[in-house]
C-alpha cells in the first residue's frame, strides 16, 4: 500500500494531535492555491526527507463545512499532492474547510489542522487577490527589482514557462514612463519616485496537462529615505535653546521629539528618559512618569515620535536636577538635556482684581449714564455753560408757536407757559397774549422770533389747513438760524402725527431739529424725561428768580398804556381791556 492511501486501520492509531494551526489559507475560486503541512514549519522536529526515507508517510484529509468526520483526499489531475503541499489546480467552492495532514506509520502517528477558505470572484477594475500583500521598500531615487511572489513555486508545476502581467493601481502594464520596464518576469524600478508608490498586482498564467491555471498576488510598495543619508537618530526637542518653565508645586511635561532615520530590518524604536543619569524606573522614580511612545510623522520611512516625562509636584531641587532623552538605532545614539526654568512670579490675583474692579466701574459709570444721562448733562451745563442772558440783547427766554385750534392750543397756554414762567422762571412770549392791537401781525411776528432766544413750536396736525400763524412763526425762526443767528428751534409734538401732516417747512426742520414728545401722564411731572430735555434745550440761567417774580409772568415794559390779556376762561380766549399794564 503506497503513500497516498492510508491504511485501514489508521483509526485504531493514537495520533499525537497538535491541534489547528492559527494561520488561513485564502485563495480566489478558479484560481491555483496549495496548503503547506505546518508540521514542516520547524525543521528542527520535521523534515520532509528525512521522515520520508524513516518509513512516515503524509497522508491528507479533508473535513468539509458541516461534516463531523474527516474523509480521506481522492488525488487527481486537479487535487494533486507534491511533498509536503496539497495542490488546487484550481480551487473551487466545494474545497473550503478544514485540512489535516498527517505523518503515520504503523505504530505512530502526529497530525495537526489547517484552514483552507475559498473567496468568490467579484467583478472590479483592479485584479482580485485573496492573500495579503507582500510589502516591498524602495530607497527614494534608487532603484530595485520586483519579482512576482510564489512564482518559482508553480514553475516545476508547469508545462511551460509562466507568463506575467503587472498592474500599479489597476493600470496594465506597461505603464506611462520609462523608470519602470519589465525585465523577463519581474519589474525593473530603476529610480523609484512618489509616483511609484502603491500596490502592484501579478497576474501569473501557466499551462499544466494542456490546461490554463492563473493565480493572482499583489505587492505593497513604499519609498524609504535613500540609503546614503545618515542614519543616526536626531533628537529635534530639547535643544540648546529650548527651555521648559515650570511652575513649583505642578504638575510639568517634559518632551522629547526625535527623527529616526530608516533602517532597514532595524528593532523597535528605542527612546527613553533618564533621572540624574538613571534610566527611568517607576519603582525608583515615584514622583515621574514615563509616557507612551507617540508617532508623528512618517516620510519614506522616517519616523518622528514623542515621549514624554511627567513629573508630578515640581520642586526646588527639580530645577538642578538632570533631565536627559536619549535615542538609539543599530546606527548610532543621541542624548540631549531638557533646561528647567523656574516660572516668574505673575501677580495674577492682584491683576484680576485690578482688572475686575476697573470693569466694575465702568460697568457702573455706563449704567449710571445710561439712566441719569439728563441729569448728568443738566449738571455739566449749570456748571460749565454761559448764561445768554448776558451775551445778547434779547427780551425773552422762549417764544411759544402753535396752531390756534384744539388741545395744542390749551397745551401751548397753559401747559407750556404755566410750567417755563411759574416754575421755570423763563420769561415766555405768546403772541395773542403780548401783542399790541392794532399792529401788522407779519411784522410783529417777525419782532417777536428776532427778540426771543428760542422758538418753541407745538407740531400739530392742523398745520397744513389751519397754521399760517404757526408756519409763519416756523419759517421765520429757520429764516433766523439760517443766517447765523443765535435764535434756536425747538419741536415739541403733542401727539403722534402721520406722514401727511407734516408739511415741507415741518419735515425739513425734523430731520436738522430736536423733537421732543409729550407722553401724556409720564411727562406730567416736572422730574419726566420731557422737561429735562426741555432745560437743556432752552437757554441756562445761574440766578434763580424770587418768588414774586415767578408767580408773575414777564410783560413789555414799554406796553403800559393799552393791551389785550389773553385770559383762558373755560377752554376759550377773551380779550380783556384795561389801563395801567397786562394782567
Amino acid at each position: 500500500m503506497g503513500e497516498d492511501t492510508p491504511s485501514s486501520d489508521q483509526s485504531e492509531l493514537q495520533c499525537h494531535d497538535w491541534g489547528r494551526h492559527e494561520k488561513v489559507v485564502r485563495v480566489l475560486n478558479g484560481e491555483v492555491g496549495w496548503l503547506s503541512c505546518p508540521l514542516f514549519s520547524h525543521p528542527t522536529l520535521y523534515n520532509y526527507s528525512s521522515t520520508h526515507s524513516s518509513g512516515l508517510s503524509l497522508v491528507w484529509y479533508h473535513l468539509p463545512p458541516e461534516h463531523d468526520v474527516e474523509q480521506p483526499i481522492k488525488y487527481s489531475q486537479r487535487v494533486s499532492k507534491d511533498r509536503e503541499r496539497l495542490w488546487l489546480q484550481p480551487a473551487n467552492r466545494n474545497d473550503t474547510g478544514q485540512y489535516i495532514c498527517m505523518l503515520r506509520n504503523r505504530t505512530s502517528c502526529t497530525k495537526i489542522s489547517m484552514s483552507l477558505e475559498v473567496m468568490p470572484l467579484k467583478q472590479s477594475g483592479c485584479p482580485l487577490v485573496a492573500m495579503a500583500p507582500t510589502p516591498v521598500e524602495i530607497p527614494f531615487q534608487q532603484g530595485k527589482e520586483l519579482s512576482c511572489p510564489d512564482l518559482q513555486d508553480v514553475t516545476k508545476m508547469a508545462d511551460n514557462s509562466p507568463s506575467v502581467t503587472w498592474y500599479h493601481n489597476c493600470d496594465q502594464h506597461p505603464f506611462w514612463d520609462n523608470e519602470r520596464v519589465k525585465k523577463g518576469e519581474n519589474l525593473m524600478v530603476y529610480q523609484m519616485g512618489e509616483l511609484f508608490k502603491g500596490q502592484y498586482f501579478c497576474l501569473v498564467r501557466y499551462t499544466r496537462k494542456n490546461q490554463t491555471l492563473n493565480f493572482t498576488r499583489s505587492l505593497n510598495v513604499s519609498a524609504v529615505s535613500p540609503t546614503s543619508l545618515p542614519k543616526m537618530p536626531i533628537i529635534l526637542i530639547p535643544n540648546k535653546d529650548r527651555r521648559f518653565t515650570v511652575r513649583l508645586g505642578a504638575e510639568v511635561t517634559l518632551e522629547c521629539q526625535a527623527k529616526f532615520p530608516y533602517v532597514q530590518l532595524a528593532p523597535p524604536l528605542k527612546i527613553w528618559w533618564s533621572v540624574d543619569g538613571i534610566p527611568w524606573n517607576p519603582q525608583t522614580h515615584l514622583r515621574f512618569s514615563q509616557t507612551d511612545i507617540v508617532r508623528l510623522k512618517e516620510d519614506h520611512g522616517e519616523v518622528t515620535v514623542k515621549r514624554g516625562l511627567v513629573v508630578k509636584e515640581v520642586q526646588k531641587e527639580d530645577l538642578s536636577r538632570e533631565f536627559n532623552c536619549s535615542v538609539w538605532n543599530p546606527k548610532g545614539n543621541s542624548t540631549r538635556r531638557a533646561q528647567l526654568h523656574k516660572e516668574a512670579y505673575l501677580p495674577t490675583v492682584e491683576l484680576g482684581c485690578g482688572v475686575g474692579v476697573t470693569l466694575l466701574v465702568m460697568l457702573t459709570l455706563f449704567v449710571v449714564y445710561h439712566i441719569f444721562w439728563l441729569e448728568m448733562l443738566l449738571l455739566y451745563r449749570s456748571w460749565f455753560g454761559t448764561d445768554e442772558r448776558y451775551t445778547d440783547e434779547k427780551e425773552f427766554d422762549v417764544y411759544i408757536s402753535y396752531v390756534r385750534d384744539g388741545e395744542e392750543e390749551q397745551f401751548a397756554v397753559s401747559t407750556l407757559r404755566e410750567v417755563l414762567e411759574n416754575h421755570l422762571g423763563y420769561s415766555v412770549c405768546i403772541f395773542d397774549r403780548d401783542s399790541l392791537p392794532g399792529g401788522t401781525i407779519t411784522d410783529e411776528t417777525l419782532s417777536f422770533v428776532g427778540r426771543s432766544r428760542r422758538l418753541l413750536v407745538v407740531v400739530s396736525p392742523g398745520f397744513a389747513s389751519k397754521g399760517s400763524q404757526a408756519l409763519l412763526e416756523l419759517k421765520a425762526g429757520l429764516d433766523h438760524m439760517a443766517l447765523g443767528g443765535p435764535l434756536r428751534v425747538i419741536l415739541v409734538q403733542y401727539r403722534a402725527l402721520r406722514r401727511q401732516a407734516w408739511v415741507g417747512e415741518l419735515r425739513r426742520a425734523r430731520v436738522l431739529l430736536a423733537l421732543l414728545r409729550w407722553k401724556g401722564d409720564k411727562s406730567k411731572e416736572l422730574t419726566s424725561s420731557f422737561w429735562k430735555r426741555l432745560r437743556l434745550e432752552l437757554p441756562l440761567q445761574r440766578a434763580e428768580r424770587t418768588d414774586s417774580e415767578l408767580a408773575t409772568p414777564r410783560t413789555l415794559q414799554s406796553q403800559t398804556s393799552t393791551s389785550s390779556q389773553v385770559a383762558l376762561l373755560g377752554g376759550g380766549v377773551h380779550r380783556v381791556q384795561y389801563s395801567g399794564g397786562m394782567l
